[in-house]
């Protein structure tokens, strides 16, 4: 397979790209809006993309990429040479698109991920037209990387946080040859002797401190059972082998099927721990990914970047998030495949030392396994992750308050029960479970701050307290009036 995609597998990918992740915003006007802007902005990064890279020339290829950015229901371009040549030579700064700062409100107001997802997204894309020439060089993935540092820091100002790590061009830079061709390594990751040694010193928890926190953990009573479970199946295996008896094979990987913000990260981190301390693993780290993290926006980088996640992993617990998203039933030929393929081979390249964790939506990761006979092969254990109840969802806000240093009036309490019962009540697709949690105990900090700050002189106690005033979102109560 070629490593330079032609014209016309440009705009398939690209027009993929935009389409997936126009089906992901839920607000209409919203959608219409990123859908009416966004290939005008995206051809404009294309060309700050290709002034970045000096050592190229623009070519009649950059032309036919250029015209190649168009999405579903847009017009082709139909720019000439002089017009893109001069486009680059005029570029001047990086600024984010106006959509942008909607994605932003919507997700402070929705406490959804959309703005660093496009960030992911349109890093992505900007590797696809950097690879017009068939490499990504060095200076082209800086002004990737900017252009992802910009639009991140505006998150960061908004206070949305995300629970993943950002896509980085930095990986997929592929130096033209030249007699310092070999590129440096970046900075911080690699660790220091003192990092080095701490991280030797550091004692490992024992089986049974694991099997504490897991116990720990709010509800789960079926996934507790079934972890327990699985660990006396590994014990008992162990004993077989040191006693010469045979062993029958059996795969150690795993689907977690559930809502989000059930736990099925923080049981997927212990099971890590739990596998190494009985021997099956040797670190026991846990590397989690999505669809971003494996597959790359062009032709012949899939592998690449599925093999690094890969590598990462060994010795522990490799964590796909949403793994369905990797089966595109519409499209034979999505990358998606591809790293499917790289999974399963490392998945028996090193079946003694990496577990494989897919997680997902219940229907959806059913639809997964059965879309490969060699996931259907290896993944033959399935933990279901239930929905936290009201009184559960309860149990998670005093947890966050006990954790964070604040305390719930009677009156905070009694209101909170309420509403968290009633947002169990009124579940739908969309039901956030802990996650919902988090979002609500953080608005509730912020409104607290706000009244808090009023006060001349308060106390321990008031600096503490959540009210019922705290805990009520006014302003969706205006937007939603009864």
């Amino acid at each position: 397979m070629s490593s330079v995609m032609t014209a016309s597998e440009v705009h398939k990918q690209y027009n993929e790209v935009v389409t997936a992740f126009r089906r992901l915003i839920p607000d209409p006007a919203l959608r219409v809006a990123f859908s009416r802007q966004a290939d005008g902005y995206i051809r404009q990064y294309a060309l700050g993309v290709w002034q970045a890279d000096s050592a190229s020339s623009i070519s009649p290829r950059h032309v036919e990429f250029y015209n190649a950015i168009y999405s579903a229901g847009s017009p082709a371009p139909s720019a000439l040479y002089w017009e893109v040549a001069s486009g680059v030579a005029n570029f001047d700064l990086f600024q984010p698109p106006a959509f942008f700062e909607d994605l932003r409100r919507y997700d402070r107001r929705s406490g959804t991920s959309l703005a660093r997802r496009f960030a992911d997204q349109l890093t992505l894309l900007l590797l696809l037209f950097a690879a017009v020439d068939g490499v990504v060089s060095e200076s082209e993935a800086g002004f990737v990387n900017a252009c992802n540092d910009v639009l991140l820091e505006l998150c960061d100002k908004d206070g949305l946080r995300s629970d993943r790590p950002a896509v980085r061009a930095d990986q997929f830079i592929a130096p033209r040859p030249g007699p310092s061709a070999a590129p440096a390594a970046p900075k911080g990751e690699v660790p220091t002797k003192q990092e080095e040694t701490k991280a030797i010193k550091e004692p490992e928890p024992t089986l049974e401190e694991l099997l504490s926190q897991l116990d720990e953990l709010c509800g789960l009573d079926r996934v507790k059972k079934d972890v327990k479970s699985l660990i006396n199946l590994v014990k008992v295996r162990k004993l077989r082998e040191e006693a010469q008896l045979p062993v029958p094979p059996m795969s150690l990987h795993l689907v977690f099927m559930g809502n989000p913000g059930t736990g099925k990260t923080t049981v997927a981190r212990l099971l890590a721990k739990i596998y190494h301390a009985v021997g099956v693993l040797s670190q026991g780290q846990l590397v989690e990914v999505d669809r971003s993290g494996l597959v790359a926006g062009f032709v012949g980088q899939t592998a690449l970047k599925t093999q690094e996640a890969v590598q990462k992993a060994i010795g522990g617990v490799l964590f796909i998030d949403e793994a369905y998203a990797l089966v595109n039933a519409d499209n034979a030929n999505d990358f998606g495949h591809e790293a499917i393929e790289v999974i399963l081979k490392n998945m028996e390249d090193h079946r003694k030392d990496l577990i494989v964790i897919v997680a997902g939506y219940t229907d959806r990761m059913e639809q997964f396994i059965h879309a490969n006979p060699g996931l259907e092969s290896r993944f033959n254990k399935y933990f279901f992750f239930e929905d936290y109840d009201g009184k559960q969802l309860m149990e998670i806000f005093r947890s966050m308050c006990k954790k964070n240093g604040y305390t719930l009036s009677e009156e905070g309490e009694q209101f909170m029960e309420k509403d968290l019962q009633e947002l169990y009540d009124s579940r739908d697709e969309n039901f956030g479970n802990a996650r919902d949690v988090r979002n609500l105990f953080e608005q509730a900090v912020a409104r607290q701050a706000d009244r808090v700050s009023q006060l001349e002189a308060p106390t321990k106690e008031q600096l503490m307290e959540l009210r019922p005033e705290d805990l009520k979102d006014e302003d969706a109560e205006k937007e939603c009036p009864l």
